[in-house]
């Protein structure tokens, strides 16, 4: 299990972005992270995977715990290899390596079990089958991210953390990436899906946490999360007695002052 308590996170030794987070991730859940632009979604990511050291950014306080060991000030290298990978935002994908090459640069802490994910990677995306040789910079948005996962899962993580899988694509194609993380549960495998697309992410997850400034200000089941007004209302755009027949009503009619100042308080 991961567990986040009571995180703060400072950049430049003046910028605090997180505010005392706590988060819990149970071994084979997906839960989801939501919150807007500048909530802190990404920082909590670094936080996890060790990379906050290259933003200028450090841990002041609190402690970041995978499966009972304290990995808080843990290098990247050393916590990709406990068992945690990372698909982050905006692809990151290696434009000019071929699609198998991208895969292989995934497997470096996992060279005993490269050839077995490969064909689970394969299994998953057959796109990239079709696409073995091609430089990932020539791909579309949603193929480069079926490579970003496949990359992630070239390690054999037992925790994935997905940082906006859905940013940029195509509705259809944010259905196959939910339906990939589904599958990846399925098998076993504890999920961190970070995200905006609260409809997306709800959907699937077993438990939720949203952010403001840093901090979580609400947090439960997901179905209950998505069927919650105050959610609905600020992430969706929706509230009861809205139009019945569209079910969605004008963002200037949106109280999102009101609620704003209720959740941030």
């Amino acid at each position: 299990m991961l567990e986040v308590a009571n995180l703060e996170v400072v950049y430049n030794e003046v910028i605090l972005v997180l505010r005392g987070l706590s988060i819990e991730v149970p071994e084979g859940n997906i839960v989801a992270l939501l919150g807007s632009n500048g909530a802190g979604k990404t920082t909590t990511s670094r936080a996890i995977t060790g990379l906050l050291d290259n933003h200028e950014g450090k841990v002041t306080k609190g402690s970041i715990t995978w499966n009972g060991k304290d990995i808080t000030h843990t290098k990247p290298s050393q916590i990709v290899q406990s068992g945690i990978a990372q698909v982050m935002e905006g692809r990151r994908c290696f434009g000019e390596l071929t699609v198998d090459e991208n895969l292989a640069t995934g497997a470096f802490t996992n060279k005993a079990g490269q050839k077995k994910q490969y064909e689970r990677v394969m299994e998953l995306f057959p796109r990239l089958q079709e696409r073995r040789k091609q430089l990932a910079g020539y791909m579309s948005g949603g193929e480069q991210q079926m490579l970003a996962i496949g990359r992630a899962l070239m390690a054999e993580p037992k925790l994935l953390i997905l940082d906006e899988p859905s940013l940029g694509l195509a509705p259809l194609l944010v259905q196959q990436v939910r339906d990939v993380i589904k599958e990846l549960n399925a098998d076993g495998m504890s999920i961190l899906l970070i995200e905006q697309n609260a409809m997306m992410a709800l959907s699937i997850a077993d438990y939720g946490y949203i952010m403001e400034n840093g901090k979580v200000v609400m947090d439960g089941d997901g179905k209950k999360l998505l069927g919650d007004d105050d959610v609905k209302e600020f992430y969706l755009g929706l509230h009861q007695g809205d139009d019945e027949d569209s079910g969605r009503k004008s963002f200037k009619d949106v109280k999102h002052y009101k609620r704003r100042k209720k959740w941030a308080s």
